[in-house]
């Protein structure tokens, strides 16, 4: 058994997972997310900005401190999309490294599939059929992956809940205008991955990360975020889109006034939600073309924190 963390940094928030790994078996010892919005204005700008990297570097003290007293023995720091747009990465990841002992790595878009798609398929049950599309929606970009007991086809589209929200939906509630712009987006980008990804193809359709469980614990009717309740939860995908919709069409006092929001994402939740029920739209009709239906969709609490655990305890 290894002792390892698994630190995902992404545009709006940053986790920690320590873990005990032995084998195919990971053991969560702590799981942590702090919103530190480290890829605000990157969009338009290029670069970090400098009150960003100061509520990062924060998060990672504590981090560091949280790793010393669990006694880890080895550290994978990933770093994804908002890095990867950085012209000033650099500063980040010298900053990472004093605070913490490793030097953050800036992954690929494929990288990030793979990894999340290792972490998403540990914990499903011979219930749901394969082969798997697993959405991973990050802030900066969302990575679609397919493949059955490993990763066949992945493709990561400069879409996410930060992006989306920076670009596009500046109304509150947005405007039809900034939503119809928002959806040309996401249906631009899913048509380069249907370019090599075979949407139609999948059978079960299992989405990660913030957004998408913020939106399950809508459509669940939770009176508080419960990752127990969101994790493995299957709801019909009518219900799913519902749920987008009344959160990308709610104000963000109504948002911020629901008790299972994450107060980090009351502003980019609706963004989420669009692209989310933009995916879904569109996996639907190609499973349909395909001769088949996708009824459902299943939420994952297990994600890339998992399959960064698991290739930290590979290292080690």
């Amino acid at each position: 058994m290894t002792r390892v963390a698994a630190v995902d940094c992404g545009t709006n928030s940053i986790r920690l997972l320590v873990a005990d790994v032995e084998g195919d078996t990971l053991t969560d010892v702590v799981r942590e997310m702090t919103v530190v919005r480290l890829g605000q204005g990157v969009d338009r700008t290029g670069e970090f900005a400098p009150d960003a990297l100061e509520r990062t570097f924060a998060a990672v003290d504590a981090y560091a401190a949280t790793c010393r007293d669990l006694g880890v023995e080895h550290i994978r720091f990933v770093a994804t999309s908002a890095t990867r747009d950085a012209r000033n990465r650099d500063v980040f990841i010298d900053g990472v490294k004093a605070r913490m002992g490793v030097e953050p790595e800036v992954i690929s878009g494929d990288e990030e599939a793979r990894l999340s798609f290792k972490g998403a398929t540990s914990v499903l049950d011979s219930s749901h059929d394969a082969p798997y599309l697993v959405v991973d929606l990050g802030g900066g970009s969302t990575e679609v992956v397919l493949g059955t007991a490993a990763p066949e086809a992945a493709h990561s589209m400069d879409v996410g809940c930060v992006r989306m929200t920076e670009r596009h939906l500046l109304s509150d509630p947005p405007e039809p205008d900034e939503i119809a712009a928002a959806v040309k987006d996401v249906n631009e980008a899913l048509d380069r991955a249907f370019e090599g990804v075979d949407l139609g193809a999948t059978r079960t359709l299992v989405g990660l990360a913030g957004s998408i469980t913020t939106v399950t614990a809508h459509a669940l009717g939770l009176p508080k975020y419960d990752s127990h309740a969101i994790d493995g939860s299957v709801l019909p995908i009518d219900a799913a889109m519902k749920a987008c919709d009344e959160l990308l069409h709610a104000s963000r006092a109504s948002r911020a006034a629901l008790g299972f929001m994450h107060p980090g994402r009351v502003d980019v939740i609706g963004a989420g939600a669009l692209v989310w029920h933009t995916v879904m739209g569109r996996v639907r009709e190609a499973v349909r073309a395909a001769g088949h239906e996708l009824p459902y969709v299943v939420t994952s609490e297990h994600d890339i924190l998992d399959g960064i655990a698991f290739s930290a305890a590979e290292r080690a």
